[in-house]
């Protein structure tokens, strides 16, 4: 697995986060882990225990291979995870925290849900269809975060996820979970915010490259003491586009502060040059908090063409 730091705030796939220690809020070093399957052996893989988010293709095809992923609270790819499905169906990640598995006959919808816990994902069973020569995307996002993961639909994908390549300004993306329909992909660690070509290449077959901006997302916020009853302004700010961003926050531990406006709360940047968005907590009592900040992507027709960042030749 891949690592960096950063400072100022603390940040894991798919969230940004801003933590309170004690009475105060911590600007503290924290490091940003980014996927990837090869990870080093000798690092500690994340127990099964710690699974919470459940990454499912939007599509899958009757009788055709498809990928599903599970993350922990970290946003670390989980191996030994059992998921289950409502049909009876049952599978377990490998160590790379994704599970191949063949779609159900039947044409439908299904619904995933990780083993022990709480809450279910829906996924939809398509008809096989007549195969297509080339590669077609038909939904991707206008606007996605930097270091959150994206999704892609079309068809003539590859139901491995290994099998795919998805590529970022030129540079590889990592692909959690796939089907013939639907990818499920996270941007390369290095990449720079704007409007990138991206495209996808399977069993000898490619995409026309189309444009996604990419945004980076920012948290600025006092850092002297909060006290029990006091307002706190959390400020956002978005790098990469000058449009206006639907952003969501996501109080973690209401216990310990409360999120205005409600759990969650979602807001739209300013746009321009600044392009900025504002929460505001309040203190309830001393103890750790964490609020989530997550973008919220929009798919919609790929837009082929006018991008910063091209594809690499």
């Amino acid at each position: 697995m891949r690592c960096f730091y950063a400072v100022t705030f603390s940040t894991t796939i798919p969230r940004m986060s801003l933590r309170l220690r004690g009475p105060t809020i911590s600007i503290i070093f924290v490091i940003v882990c980014v996927f990837a399957v090869d990870a080093d052996a000798q690092q500690s893989s994340p127990a099964a225990s710690g699974a919470r988010i459940l990454l499912l293709p939007r599509r899958i095809v009757s009788g055709e291979h498809a990928t599903l992923a599970v993350l922990d609270v970290n946003g670390r790819l989980t191996p030994g995870v059992t998921v289950n499905f409502s049909n009876g169906d049952r599978f377990t990640t490998d160590a790379t925290g994704r599970a191949l598995f063949v779609a159900p006959l039947n044409p439908g919808v299904i619904f995933g849900s990780i083993a022990g816990r709480a809450g279910r994902v829906a996924t939809t069973i398509l008809s096989p269809s007549e195969a297509s020569a080339a590669i077609e995307v038909s939904s991707a996002p206008r606007v996605t975060s930097l270091t959150d993961r994206f999704e892609i639909l079309g068809q003539s994908f590859c139901g491995d996820a290994d099998a795919n390549q998805v590529t970022v300004a030129g540079q590889p993306a990592v692909v959690l979970a796939s089907s013939p329909r639907a990818l499920v992909a996270l941007p390369p660690p290095d990449l720079e915010a704007g409007n990138t070509a991206v495209q996808v290449s399977c069993a000898k077959r490619q995409s026309e490259a189309f444009s996604v901006t990419f945004v980076g997302l920012e948290l600025e916020a006092d850092s002297s003491p909060l006290k029990p009853g006091e307002h706190r302004a959390l400020t956002v700010r978005v790098r990469g586009t000058t449009a206006k961003i639907a952003l969501e926050a996501r109080n973690l531990a209401p216990e310990i502060a409360e999120l205005s406006g409600g759990n969650p709360v979602r807001a739209s940047s300013s746009g321009g040059a600044e392009n900025l968005a504002k929460f505001e907590v309040l203190g309830r009592k001393n103890g750790n908090f964490l609020i989530s900040i997550r973008l919220l992507p929009t798919l919609g027709r790929p837009q082929l063409g006018s991008y910063m960042h091209s594809p690499k030749s």
